[in-house]
């Protein structure tokens, strides 16, 4: 096949369908649901895997680590590699990786096994993440900041669930309890087969090309002049998505991996009862990415990636300074402002570079996860010098960082190249 002839296939992949297909939207998110579920009863296991193997902060850091950095590293090159050659079967697998790291995480004694589960868990997190972005922008038609909503917030629903798994399950059960979520990814492998037929389906169809895109320099230029930005301006604007994507998943970091820790030294709450504080700020992220899309498709992306990150810092940094009352309503607030801006910064994104969903998927993705488990890791060993409470109020800044978006383009520029 000539160059040409395969910049077009890709492309054809990448062309978005002139009507919104709501059911394999909710199928993909109903899989990253399952997904994170999954993946949350990693995290939902520190308090209780801390107690039974006497870990220190550093080491539960460091199982934050293994399996995110192995889907942030993983997931740019799966998601490069699909834009060239798009694998829609490539999805039930990756979950297979999935119930494997699950099995092994119910049953492993000792830490270095935990950390190879994480791993697996890790892999088929990079596999389902760029592909299943790709198969939203597919199904999303002209709501592609819906879309991309609805695909996220399973996720965070999903994630939500790791606390009341902590709460109701593993308290009682203890590590093995995690042996009921392969179930779960039994479900999602048949799900995902469903999702590749429709995808490999749109694959076989010619499809209507709204924009017609020349190849090569002269091509490239066309298009710079029709969105009105330059080369330099789109890199720009990446860096800037970069370090909001960056603020945001540090102070998720802290959250997710620390936030129980800290109400249980601070306000001298139970295990079970910090759970809850967890679920409440986890459950109102799930609402903001909801909610993000829609927004944004109405008032404007960059517009609610401004309000979305620097709308945070009020309360994120009252948090550390509130009573236990005012610290879960805090966290509440911040959580539902902070989440409605990831799924949009992925859609920004790719409208910045189209014709490369599937990199610039695994990129985001990848650097969330990256970015998170990275940061669980440096936090943990910066609390174990100092104290959990230095760690709340270190990050309670971040979101301040949110200011860089006053430098992006505006939509209209940038929906010119899309």
């Amino acid at each position: 096949m000539s160059t040409q002839n395969k910049t077009q296939s890709a492309g054809s992949t990448a062309t978005a369908a002139a009507v919104t297909v709501y059911p394999i939207l909710f199928a993909i998110s109903i899989v990253h649901m399952l997904n994170d579920t999954m993946q949350s009863t990693v995290s939902a296991l520190f308090p209780i895997l801390r107690e039974e193997l006497s870990l220190s902060y550093s080491q539960i850091g460091l199982i934050a680590l293994a399996m995110n950095l192995t889907s942030s590293v993983l997931q740019p090159l799966v998601g490069r590699f699909s834009d060239v050659r798009p694998m829609p079967f490539i999805l039930p697998f990756g979950v297979c990786f999935t119930l494997v790291g699950i099995i092994m995480l119910a049953i492993s004694p000792h830490y270095g096994l935990i950390l190879t589960a994480v791993t697996a868990i890790g892999i088929g997190s990079a596999i389902f993440h760029p592909e299943s972005s790709r198969v939203a922008y597919l199904a999303a038609g002209p709501r592609r900041g819906l879309a991309q909503s609805i695909f996220q917030v399973g996720g965070n629903i999903g994630s939500s669930l790791g606390p009341i798994m902590t709460a109701v399950l593993f308290v009682h059960i203890g590590q093995f309890g995690v042996i009921w979520f392969s179930f779960a990814a039994l479900v999602a492998i048949a799900i995902q087969i469903y999702v590749a037929r429709w995808y490999k389906a749109q694959q076989l169809m010619p499809r209507p090309v709204v924009k017609p895109r020349a190849v090569g320099a002269a091509g490239s230029a066309a298009i710079r002049r029709e969105g009105h930005l330059t080369q330099k301006q789109i890199v720009w604007a990446v860096v800037i998505l970069v370090f909001l994507v960056i603020s945001k998943n540090v102070y998720m970091a802290s959250m997710t991996s620390y936030y129980t820790f800290y109400l249980i030294h601070d306000y001298g709450v139970s295990v079970s009862q910090s759970q809850w504080f967890l679920f409440a700020f986890l459950g109102a992220a799930a609402v903001g990415t909801f909610l993000g899309g829609p927004m944004a498709d109405r008032f404007g992306r960059r517009n609610i990636i401004w309000f979305s990150i620097l709308g945070t810092a009020p309360f994120s940094i009252m948090l550390p300074f509130s009573n236990l009352f005012w610290s879960g309503v805090m966290a509440v607030l911040g959580g539902f402002i902070l989440s409605s801006a990831f799924s949009i910064i992925v859609v920004y994104a790719q409208e910045l570079m189209p014709g490369k969903i599937g990199l610039i998927s695994g990129l985001f993705f990848g650097l969330a996860f990256g970015i998170g488990g990275l940061g669980s890791a440096v936090l943990g060993t910066i609390a174990d010098v100092t104290s959990i409470a230095f760690i709340m109020k270190l990050c309670a800044f971040l979101p301040l960082l949110g200011i860089l978006a006053i430098w992006l383009p505006k939509d209209a520029k940038v929906q010119g190249l899309a």
